[in-house]
């Protein structure tokens, strides 16, 4: 029974891991979240960019967020080395986990199996960061190699497309960030697995709702919303349309 209690919350947890991924990715192409709204001002951050002559902001901006999964995906390798460790002594780590007043105390297996979890959590973590990182590098090079303001040889349809393309990669840069840092969230949910298989499951469920409630309900989206203008009547198209006949 404590071996099927355990299995069950284990695909409890990969259910509210990989569904919300899916669930969150559908949900925002037809509803406002956070994800979908710095991707429209990342836009517009490139195309101002394009009529900036000096570019020092942004390319501060740019090694400011690189510098952040930079962060992240070191404090990931030390999380790691540290599991790592801490699966080569599993027997003293389980008896100094016996002397705490919660918790109870499982098979060597069942452990060494919580042990992986978390590990694979933080291995998916890091990869996330590190490629937000490399992205951010793109974004860099791109920043450097965007037309001048005074360029002439550029049309506006290739500035737009520019700017699309950049934003773009800023984009992707942004979201991959986004999956590294819902990582940690959920290797917090795994920490719950060691007091109790039913707080593990308890612990994913409140993780999924912090998430969608800062994703989608968040007063941070409704500000992000605030500050800009998502329809725009068209100029004249009042005064122009045709009077409806008596």
């Amino acid at each position: 029974m404590g071996n099927l209690l355990e299995l069950i919350a284990l695909l409890w947890f990969l259910v509210c891991w990989l569904g919300y991924t899916e669930y969150s990715k559908r949900r925002a192409a037809d509803r406002p979240c956070l994800s979908n709204t710095l991707d429209l001002y990342r836009e517009d951050w490139m195309r101002v960019m394009l009529r900036r002559e000096n570019r020092i902001a942004d390319a501060s901006v740019v090694g400011n967020l690189e510098r952040n999964g930079a962060f992240f995906a070191s404090s990931c390798l030390l999380i790691l080395a540290g599991i790592i460790t801490a699966l080569g002594y599993t027997q003293e780590v389980m008896e100094v986990f016996s002397t705490m007043p919660f918790g109870t105390l499982p098979t060597r297996e069942v452990w060494e199996l919580r042990m992986v979890v978390l590990l694979v959590v933080f291995i998916y973590a890091f990869f996330k960061f590190t490629w937000s990182m490399r992205m951010y590098n793109f974004v860099s090079v791109m920043v450097g190699s965007a037309p001048p303001p005074d360029d002439t040889k550029t049309s506006p349809a290739g500035r737009e497309a520019f700017a699309r393309s950049a934003g773009n990669i800023c984009n992707l840069a942004g979201d991959a960030f986004n999956l590294g840092l819902r990582s940690y969230y959920y290797a917090l949910a795994v920490v719950g697995w060691f007091i109790h298989p039913i707080v593990f499951m308890a612990a994913s469920t409140l993780v999924v709702i912090v998430l969608y409630r800062r994703e989608f309900c968040s007063t941070a989206l409704e500000a992000l919303r605030a500050g800009k203008v998502f329809e725009e009547p068209v100029p004249g198209k009042a005064e122009n349309s045709p009077k409806p006949k008596s």
